[in-house]
C-alpha cells in the first residue's frame, strides 16, 4: 500500500460520505489525492471502500432486502407485501442492467480517460445543472411502487452516465427519479437500493485483487471509516430530503468544479 492510516481514513470517510450524496465519489477520489499530491493506492484499495459501502447498504436497508429474500422462497404467496417486493425486485434489475454493461465496456476508460480533472469539472457542473433544473420543476407525486417501465429505464440509463467521474451515480439517478415524478425521498431510496447490485457485481468481479494484495491496516481503515460513513450519508441524505431540495449539493457541485477549473489553470 501506499497510503498512511490518516490518508486511507481520508479516502475511506470520502467515499462513505460523497457514494451517496449527490456530488460524485469518483471526482473525489481523484481530486483529493490530486490536489495533495497522495499517490494512488490501487485498484485492491478502491475494492476495499467499494464493499464498505455495499455493507452500509445491506444494513441500511436490511428489512427491504429481507421482504425480498422472503417474497423469493415464497413464490406461491399472494399477499400485497410479497407482490410489493417482487414488483420492487424487477424494478431494481432493470435499471442496474444498463449501468452494468456500460461499466463492463467502459472499464479500463474509466480508470484512464475518464479521470482527467478538467473533465471532472466539467462533469460536475453540467449534472449539478441537470439534477437543480430536475429537482426544482418535477412534480412530487410519484412512489417507486407506481413508476412506469419507461421511468425504470430512464433512471437505469441514468445511472450508466456515472462511468464519468463527476457525474455522480447517486445523482444521476436522483436526477432522473425526479425527471419521472419520484418524490424526493422516493428518489433517493430507489437510488441506494439500485446501487446494492451494481456495487455488488463489481465488488466480485474484482475480489480476486483484494485477495491477491493482502488485507493490511491501510485497507481495513478505509473499508470501517467507508462503512461508518456510508450510513452516516444514507441516513442524513433521506432525512435532509424530507423537508428541503437538492439545491446545497448542486451549489456544492459548482464550487467544486470552479477550484478545480482554477487549480487546472494555475498549473498548466
Amino acid at each position: 500500500m501506499t497510503l498512511s492510516d490518516v490518508q486511507s481514513f481520508v479516502l475511506g470517510a470520502l467515499q462513505g460520505l460523497t457514494e451517496f450524496l449527490p456530488v460524485s465519489s469518483s471526482a473525489h477520489l481523484v481530486i483529493v489525492p490530486w490536489l495533495l499530491g497522495w499517490r494512488d493506492p490501487g485498484l485492491a484499495y478502491d475494492v476495499a471502500l467499494h464493499l464498505g459501502t455495499l455493507v452500509a447498504l445491506l444494513v441500511y436497508y436490511r428489512r427491504q432486502w429481507s421482504d425480498i429474500a422472503r417474497a423469493l422462497v415464497r413464490p406461491g404467496a399472494r399477499g400485497a407485501a410479497e407482490a410489493g417486493s417482487r414488483r420492487l425486485l424487477v424494478r431494481l434489475v432493470v435499471a442496474s442492467v444498463p449501468g452494468a454493461l456500460v461499466g463492463f465496456l467502459l472499464e479500463e476508460q474509466a480508470e484512464t480517460v475518464f479521470r482527467a480533472p478538467a473533465l471532472i469539472a466539467v462533469t460536475l457542473s453540467v449534472m449539478g445543472v441537470v439534477l437543480l433544473l430536475a429537482d426544482r420543476w418535477s412534480p412530487q407525486k410519484r412512489t417507486v411502487g407506481e413508476m412506469t417501465v419507461g421511468g425504470v429505464l430512464l433512471i437505469g440509463l441514468s445511472q450508466a452516465l456515472a462511468i464519468f467521474p463527476g457525474v455522480s451515480r447517486s445523482g444521476a439517478t436522483i436526477a432522473a427519479g425526479r425527471i419521472v415524478g419520484l418524490r424526493r425521498e422516493e428518489a433517493a431510496n430507489f437510488s441506494f437500493m439500485m446501487a446494492t447490485p451494481i456495487i455488488a457485481g463489481a465488488g466480485l468481479l474484482e475480489a480476486r485483487k483484494l485477495a491477491q494484495a493482502g488485507i493490511d491496516s491501510e485497507i481495513v481503515t478505509g473499508f470501517l471509516a467507508s462503512l461508518v460513513f456510508s450510513l452516516i450519508a444514507i441516513a442524513a441524505l433521506v432525512r435532509f430530503v424530507r423537508t428541503r431540495t437538492y439545491a446545497p449539493f448542486v451549489w456544492y457541485r459548482v464550487v467544486l468544479a470552479t477550484v478545480i477549473a482554477w487549480v487546472v489553470f494555475a498549473r498548466s
